[in-house]
């Protein structure tokens, strides 16, 4: 199968600080990604690199014709400013040119309704919601994903999920999620990327998601829910 992506020998520093050092992890084409760790072990500057944004050693090489959309973990945006979602949809359009990804992209994640609504009236569950339309336009063909149901109710975290799952299905994405739910990434991902304190193990969810690894990580013992098939 082609990768999508191929990392080698990642580093990032800041200063003094060494965040990142030495990751290496493949991605196929179509597949999903989980990056899991404690709070402060890089997750957020792996996707800021691999998505340029911030200087690194090492060799980051995407799939030509790759075109990422991303989800942040939160967008710096007043929510009392009087912008609606389509506002904000539509902006990202005349960024990218695409103004008629803007229609399909609300009816993909279902906001057909609420995306006319100002954004501070919209749930918690709406805006991540709006969010996923916002990086589905320009038509990508990866996700990058920063922890997209952080601040969402558990109904709205399970809805938010499905929804990313059906579009990548649908679409035949390859995905690259953040997330601290261990239990969705046992369910989704095909592959989970773990950091810790300049460490790192790469592999599907069985042999990364074991109770004696998760303590390693995490300092304590860290149970996780395996739904049934």
């Amino acid at each position: 199968m082609t990768n999508a992506l191929e990392v080698e020998g990642l580093s990032v520093s800041f200063g003094e600080a060494k965040v990142l050092d030495g990751v290496s992890f493949a991605v196929a084409e179509g597949s999903s990604l989980a990056v899991i760790g404690p709070n402060g072990s890089g997750k957020t500057v792996l996707f800021k690199a691999l998505a340029g944004s911030v200087p690194f050693r090492g060799r980051i090489r995407w799939r030509p014709g790759v075109r990422i959309g991303y989800v942040p973990q939160r967008l710096d945006l007043e929510r009392d400013l009087p912008v609606t979602g389509w506002d904000l949809l539509r902006a990202k359009a005349q960024v990218t040119g695409s103004f008629a990804d803007v229609s399909a992209a609300v009816e993909r994640v279902g906001l057909a309704e609420a995306a006319g609504r100002r954004i501070g009236a919209l749930s918690a569950g709406q805006f991540q919601r709006l969010l996923v339309a916002m990086a589905l336009i320009g038509n990508p063909n990866v996700l990058l994903l920063d922890e997209p149901t952080a601040g969402v109710d558990e109904p709205g975290e399970e809805t938010l999920n499905e929804l990313i799952r059906r579009v990548q299905q649908e679409r035949r994405l390859t995905v690259l999620l953040i997330s601290h739910d261990l239990s969705v990434v046992y369910r989704y991902a095909d592959d989970v990327l773990c950091l810790a304190r300049q460490r790192m193990w790469f592999g599907p969810p069985a042999e990364i998601l074991t109770p004696e690894r998760l303590r390693e990580v995490y300092g304590a013992p860290v149970g996780y829910h395996v739904h049934e098939s």
